[in-house]
């Protein structure tokens, strides 16, 4: 069966729209079928729709997704009730490790993120590995950090993330690969991005699933639970009636 190849991780800035619309071609050309924006506020409608028409425009599907960045746990809790309904991906950006833990057993969060290169200040460790999998997210990377580093720096961030899929591998923490791309120069063709995983021990399957299966299964998954007549996992509303 044909893949559906995903990158969950457009930062270009939306009000630069010259930009983002070649992006947004090269990203079809490549051979993306979803492709999420993310944003760190909420949108308009109207910002919604032209990103749509955009994307529609090359057979693309957007994936709206909310990137958060929580000062404190508080700020977590009230920006994922906030905006859990209105996005089809919550990413939060982990660089403290109290945030991290409470984001990765809160099931309204679908990705976890470690923006630091500096494995010091990293928090993918077995215990939110755990917490993850009990919370259904998932590790996500962003090859553009790989892209930037030189020398021993990438070694280092290599075998960082080396270890985190390790990790994420034993406890079943779903791999998601993404560019992270903020220029048309940090985007890559999904078969390209997989090769990447390769690096981080993961079989040729396993890669590929990193930028097709593993994305669009969280996609699906939340678009579901968007549904008016979602209750609970497994639970539908199939027919309202009086109640006598």
């Amino acid at each position: 069966m044909k893949r559906s190849f995903a990158d969950l991780h457009l930062k270009i800035n939306i009000n630069e729209l010259s930009i983002l619309q070649s992006a947004i071609h090269r990203a079809a050309k490549f051979g993306y079928r979803h492709l999420a924006v993310s944003f760190s506020f909420e949108p308009s409608i109207d910002e919604i729709e032209n990103l749509k028409t955009l994307c529609k425009n090359v057979e693309v599907e957007l994936v709206l997704r909310a990137d958060l960045y929580p000062r404190n746990e508080n700020e977590l809790m009230h920006n994922l009730r906030r905006l859990r309904r209105k996005f089809d991906i919550i990413c939060v950006i982990c660089d403290d490790k109290e945030i991290s833990r409470q984001a990765a057993k809160d099931r309204r969060v679908d990705l976890l993120n470690f923006p630091n290169t500096d494995y010091r200040k990293r928090f993918f460790d077995r215990s939110e590995a755990e917490l993850a999998r009990s919370g259904c997210a998932a590790l996500e990377i962003d090859i553009k950090s790989l892209l930037v580093l030189e020398g021993p720096a990438r070694t280092r961030f290599l075998s960082c993330l080396r270890r985190e899929v390790a990790i994420a591998k034993i406890f079943d923490v779903p791999i998601i690969l993404s560019s992270g791309a903020t220029e048309e120069r940090f985007m890559r063709m999904p078969r390209d991005m997989a090769s990447v995983a390769y690096l981080f021990g993961l079989s040729d399957v396993e890669a590929l699933n990193t930028v097709s299966m593993n994305p669009l299964a969280i996609v699906l998954r939340n678009r579901e639970k968007l549904k008016c007549n979602f209750i609970a996992p497994g639970i539908r509303v199939v027919k309202e009636g009086n109640v006598f």
